[in-house]
């Protein structure tokens, strides 16, 4: 049977996209439920028809769809899904984006660009959205742009536990931040471990113009297991030259924890060669079979999916799954 039913036949239906059926289906069986028979295709000229093929009226729905590439396609189909489960009469829509498509494009750095992550929100509210769940957003203030509730999960436990088993001596680890953007971040790994944090400040060379950023360290990492932290890998380069940087200054190794895998153009190849002994990310965006490099280590976000969906449906509290920080 399709759902949860309790007292009152409150009935939790979960929707896959095609973007990321793995991760549907690992969150279905998280939550033991069979997901909602849905035919998605598309047209000739590239428009997407979704349709349910089973009732989904009065139920508690969250769609799930991860924002990989190629991104406007999953956004659309999942706006299509939240349109269709309106007018199939849902009783409440949450929207489930494990990897928030544009959240880059949060505010704007210069005169007449968009502020494309509100645009986003604005998109999933007007098509029917009730609530909004998500994954290590790319800034916190990106929560304020959907007009409802929205959950911001949290992948750093799940990243964190598993630096802490891996490192033998956790009084040689140092957290380091890879740019000024991720100091915030950094500082929370940092409690989290009970680890020293080191800051990798890049600036350019005035002796060198039109070159590539040079880099300088705060902090001492001489002999010392470093974790890089970060929200995201996209083309790697940020987090590789930080990489060679730490070794310069005498890092003994350098792992690399993040919690989305976007892994554009050469960051597998430039992961691949770099000294980083191992990447630890989470499976919030499908990873191909060809972009598995030595190094990856991949963690299953889904049993936190379930979790927080569950108690969005049993009304209960999400804040309770990182011990009072969301």
């Amino acid at each position: 049977m399709t759902g949860i039913t309790t007292t009152g036949e409150k009935r939790l239906v979960l929707i896959g996209g095609r973007a990321h059926p793995e991760l549907a289906e690992e969150v279905s069986r998280e939550l033991g439920v069979t997901m909602v028979p849905t035919s998605a295709y598309d047209f000739a000229n590239g428009e997407i028809y979704v349709r349910f093929e089973e009732s989904v009226r009065g139920c508690d729905a969250f769609v799930l769809q991860s924002h990989s590439a190629p991104i406007n396609q999953w956004i659309m189909e999942q706006l299509i899904m939240v349109d269709a489960l309106k007018r199939a009469s849902a009783k409440r829509i949450s929207v489930v984006a494990p990897f928030y498509g544009y959240a880059r494009q949060d505010k704007k750095h210069r005169g007449r660009e968009p502020i494309s992550a509100r645009l986003v929100a604005d998109l999933f509210r007007t098509a029917g959205a009730d609530r909004l769940m998500s994954v290590d957003l790319h800034t916190a203030q990106i929560q304020g742009f959907f007009d409802g509730p929205v959950d911001h999960l949290w992948a750093l436990p799940l990243l964190s536990d598993y630096v802490r088993r891996r490192v033998e001596d956790a009084s040689r680890l140092t957290v380091v931040s890879p740019d000024a953007g991720r100091v915030r971040l950094a500082d929370v790994w940092s409690d989290r471990l009970g680890a020293p944090l080191a800051i990798i400040h890049k600036r350019r060379d005035p002796d060198r113009p039109n070159q590539v950023q040079v880099h300088e360290l705060v902090g001492d990492v001489a002999g010392r297991t470093c974790v890089l932290v970060d929200d995201m890998i996209d083309t790697a380069g940020t987090i590789v030259q930080a990489a060679h940087a730490l070794k310069e200054n005498g890092a003994a190794e350098v792992v690399v924890a993040a919690t989305h895998a976007i892994l554009s153009g050469p960051a597998v190849q430039r992961l691949r060669e770099s000294p980083i002994s191992e990447v630890v990310v989470t499976n919030t965006l499908p990873i191909p079979e060809k972009a598995h490099f030595p190094q990856l280590t991949v963690l299953s976000i889904a049993p936190l999916l379930a979790r927080a969906i569950r108690e969005v449906f049993d009304d209960g509290s999400v804040t309770s799954l990182f011990d009072g920080n969301s």
